[in-house]
């Protein structure tokens, strides 16, 4: 898979409706994500989405999470540049400029999903989410 850039949108806590209402308007297939799916003991977060993909007819992707309750959702910070794929190389060349002169919330690590992943602001103040999708295994 060649890389992608999307816009990843953040929610507090309708973030199922939202992605359904643009699934309504655009089309596509929907995917959603629980923070229950991913372990969490939290009873208010297990339904909540802690990622949600829309894949439209026309080739758009739109992203969204509901914010977890460590973080704060206000005006502003609500879209996030999400950079997926599975050119390591590429993306970690991504990351590492992007990341340098800036501010890491998440380092690029391996995540409880399989891939790699990490989280950045840049020296611009622009959220950035890097995802390096793992090879497949065969069983």
């Amino acid at each position: 898979m060649a890389s992608r850039l999307n816009p990843y949108l953040n929610f507090s806590g309708n973030a199922r409706e939202a992605l359904e209402f643009y699934r309504d308007v655009f089309g596509g297939e929907l995917r959603i994500n629980t923070y229950g799916e991913f372990g969490t003991t939290e009873p208010d977060q297990m339904d909540k989405v802690m990622h949600g993909m829309l894949e439209t007819p026309s080739g758009y992707t739109l992203m969204a999470s509901d914010t977890p309750p460590n973080m704060t959702t206000t005006i502003g910070n609500t879209i996030v540049c999400n950079i997926s794929g599975d050119d390591a190389e590429e993306l970690r060349g991504y990351w590492d400029r992007l990341s340098a002169s800036g501010v890491v919330s998440v380092p690029l690590e391996k995540q409880v999903w399989g891939d790699e992943f990490g989280a950045c602001v840049d020296r611009y103040g622009v959220e950035w989410m890097i995802n390096i999708s793992q090879p497949a295994t065969v069983s």
